[in-house]
């Protein structure tokens, strides 16, 4: 990366692809964060820049370096595939991670479990300037389009079209609301949603909060 290229990004302040470190805190943390953009759209986390998009450095980019790649390797499951550069910006070395969007998604904070259990795995994604906890919902499209697991002929029953009959009414859809809409749990509304977003006929959203809706094909 260049030094125009670090200025811009820094200019950009925090958000979807760009997270700002003043230091390394603890690889438990950094691996989240590391995950988040692995898991989402990949992006970059500058060690050696503050909140304020303020320049201060860090003490060793050689310990920052070996920190961060600890985190990579050894905090998440499976791996994370990283880049580090090193660039200069007014006497001050900031630490530039690179994270990829991944091929491999979920990332999960490593647990040693020999296979994903979905109720127990922590994830992360990335929302606007925040890292959060993905949802169950998240976690099965992720997996399944890691898989190409793509319902490429998913019949339509009563519940689908009562989703479809809510829609053309509202804007929007929940895991609750269907529930509530057709007297189901909130799991099978929730698997429902989710094979109707693998089969690309709904999208699903992510709000600031964390909180998830579905709407139709924009």
């Amino acid at each position: 990366m260049k030094r125009r290229e670090l200025k811009e990004l820094i200019e950009g302040g925090e958000n979807l692809q760009c997270e700002f470190k003043s230091k390394f805190s603890s690889h438990e943390k950094i691996a989240k964060e590391m995950m988040a953009f692995a898991n989402t759209k990949g992006g970059y986390i500058l060690f050696g820049v503050d909140d304020n998009k303020d320049i201060v450095g860090v003490e060793s980019e050689k310990g920052e370096t070996e920190l961060i790649k600890e985190a990579a390797n050894n905090y998440c499951e499976p791996p994370l595939e990283i880049y580090i550069d090193y660039i200069d910006m007014h006497g001050k070395e900031v630490v530039v991670a690179e994270i990829p969007e991944s091929d491999n998604k979920p990332h999960r904070l490593q647990d040693y479990q020999k296979d994903f259990d979905i109720n127990k795995a922590i994830v992360a994604i990335r929302v606007n300037d925040k890292s959060i906890q993905a949802s169950k919902e998240m976690i099965r499209i992720m997996r399944a389009r890691a898989n190409d697991l793509q319902l490429k002929k998913y019949s339509i029953g009563p519940i689908e079209k009562n989703v479809f009959e809510y829609l053309s009414q509202n804007e929007i859809i929940t895991v609750k609301e269907l529930s509530k809409l057709v007297n189901i749990s909130e799991r099978r509304a929730s698997r429902t949603l989710v094979k109707l977003v693998r089969a690309n006929l709904l999208m699903l959203h992510v709000k600031d909060n964390g909180e998830e809706y579905f709407s139709g094909l924009e």
